[in-house]
């Protein structure tokens, strides 16, 4: 049998009134892609960072090539090989490819850089990658699939032997995700290590060889994924089969009269963003108590239309209208006035304060119905706010006065939610609802979606992932470069049917009748 390269016994980890850590023991096998699973807080964020030298275990050991690894800090773990690659990457937008590459380690005599060798060594590894980057074309003009290269480039000219890379397609394209998988590979083929973190388990069967399974702070299973089936990791991870965590709350909604409707909405290119897709003549409507899902390919303009609708980009032709009544939407205040509510793809970015507590980030939209005067928040009734949505939706917090950015990304997009129902939105748009969160949160966040459609509001849902636009729709239309290409109801449609209408030019019947 192979000797482990990395061997982590018995790892213990508390924090005040938290065992985040009980008894963990992980194996990484030298070549190998392992991937490490479980729901948000179950402990995968704690042992990585413990690994990386961020953290320090109160109990336990780790070897690393049969020797004791004793990391003090994350300098220390990269010194010893071991790289991770985060969610959020660790680059300096204003910088160049090369400058990225060997920030820190410049190449030179003691205080001169050696820019001719700066390039040619990051051609090298980009070279010996694969990958097609100028060295000195600034990082804020790369997309994100091409930063996700240049960290992995980083990871390899620092002479790695354990890569850990944490949710690294969650906002990649198809083509992106295939082409890391190929450079996963590659490494692997090397010798290196890679320690897979992912919310999408099919990725799990595609790439891993091995998999560990976290839950409450404790390893509750292991194996080869040749032997594994994703119903195994979901019933490890959150104890229940995956059949059980996506059905809708009781029988099928009634659905209501047509509240929004959209009609030939185009947006010509934004000369500022060249890589923005156009819309052309896109019209949809959405009922009452209907949950309306928008599934295509990326770069299809379903994130365009939202934000056309809501008021965050400008469009040149069509109208909006609520209940028959057309809308003048210069901006997203417009919109709120008029009951259009959105809660954006990315929410770290574009919905949340990190730094400010749950309870602000919950009640801000809401300061007008709980200040005295203009000035002054009444904070009783900003606290029975904040108490009667954390019942509602279930959000799990030890206090509404700590930073939300403590909470899981599960419980985030529930005070986004929350933020929108205190205002009673006509309609929501809910872009990405479930990015980035592990699968017990999701099916949550989905009976959070049906129980705001029951209440009457009217719900438009984007997402990449087809099993949940199939999972939690009425209604599903598809998109594709800027157009409508079809439709159907959310029970009639298949992985199939949805691929062909959001591979084709144009609907082959006229959306409105496909999909009533």
């Amino acid at each position: 049998m192979t000797e482990p390269l990395l061997r982590m016994e018995h790892i213990t980890k508390r924090f005040p009134g938290v065992l985040a850590l009980d008894d963990v023991s992980l194996e990484i096998l030298p070549g190998e892609t392992h991937g490490l699973l479980g729901e948000n807080g179950a402990g995968k964020s704690t042992l990585l960072k413990i690994l990386s030298g961020a953290y320090q275990q109160d109990a336990g050991t780790i070897t690393l090539g049969g020797k004791p690894l004793e990391a003090k800090s994350p300098l220390d773990a990269q010194k010893e090989g071991i790289i991770t690659i985060y969610q959020e990457f660790n680059l300096i937008p204003t910088m160049t490819v090369a400058e990225n590459m060997f920030l820190g380690r410049e190449p030179g005599a003691g205080v001169f850089v050696s820019w001719p060798r700066m390039r040619e060594e990051t051609e090298k590894v980009l070279e010996h990658l694969g990958i097609d980057l100028d060295p000195m074309a600034l990082v804020s003009d790369l997309s994100v699939g091409e930063q996700q290269m240049v960290e992995i480039a980083r990871a390899l000219s620092r002479d790695s032997r354990i890569i850990v890379m944490d949710e690294p397609t969650a906002a990649l394209t198809e083509r992106e995700v295939d082409h890391l998988f190929r450079i996963i590979a590659d490494l692997k083929a090397r010798g290196l290590s890679i320690i897979y973190v992912t919310h999408r388990l099919h990725e799990v069967e595609q790439i891993c060889d091995r998999v560990t399974v976290l839950r409450d702070g404790k390893r509750v299973g292991s194996g080869n994924v040749g032997e594994l089936r994703v119903d195994d990791f979901v019933k490890m991870m959150v104890g229940r089969s995956s059949s059980q965590l996506f059905t809708r709350l009781g029988a099928r909604r009634d659905v209501g009269p047509v509240v929004m409707t959209v009609k030939n909405i185009s947006r010509d290119r934004d000369p500022t963003n060249p890589h923005a897709t156009l819309l052309k003549d896109v019209s949809i409507e959405v009922r009452a108590g209907e949950i309306l899902g928008l599934a295509g390919l990326m770069g299809a303009g379903r994130t365009e239309l939202a934000r056309a609708i809501f008021g965050a980009d400008r469009f040149e032709r069509g109208s909006v209208e609520i209940e028959g009544r057309r809308l003048e939407i210069r901006s997203p205040v417009d919109a709120i006035r008029n009951g259009i509510g959105l809660v954006p793809e990315d929410r770290k970015q574009q919905a949340l304060f990190l730094d400010l507590a749950i309870s602000h980030n919950l009640a801000i939209s809401s300061l007008k119905d709980i200040s005295w005067g203009r000035w002054f928040v009444n904070e009783k009734a900003e606290a029975q706010l904040v108490e009667r949505y954390r019942k509602a939706l279930d959000i799990r917090m030890a206090s509404a006065d700590h930073p939300i950015s403590g909470l899981s990304g599960g419980n985030q997009q529930k005070v986004v939610l929350a933020r929108w129902l205190a205002l009673k939105p006509k309609v929501l748009i809910v872009d990405e609802p479930t990015r980035g969160i592990d699968i017990a949160a999701k099916a949550e966040v989905h009976q959070q979606l049906d129980l705001m459609a029951r209440a009457g509001i009217a719900i438009i849902a984007i997402s990449s992932e087809l099993p949940e636009v199939m999972a939690i729709s009425d209604r599903i239309v598809t998109m594709r470069e800027g157009r409508v290409t079809g439709g159907m109801p959310g029970e009639r449609a298949t992985e199939e049917s949805l691929m062909h209408l959001m591979a084709i030019e144009q609907a082959a019947t006229p959306v409105s009748q496909e999909t009533r």
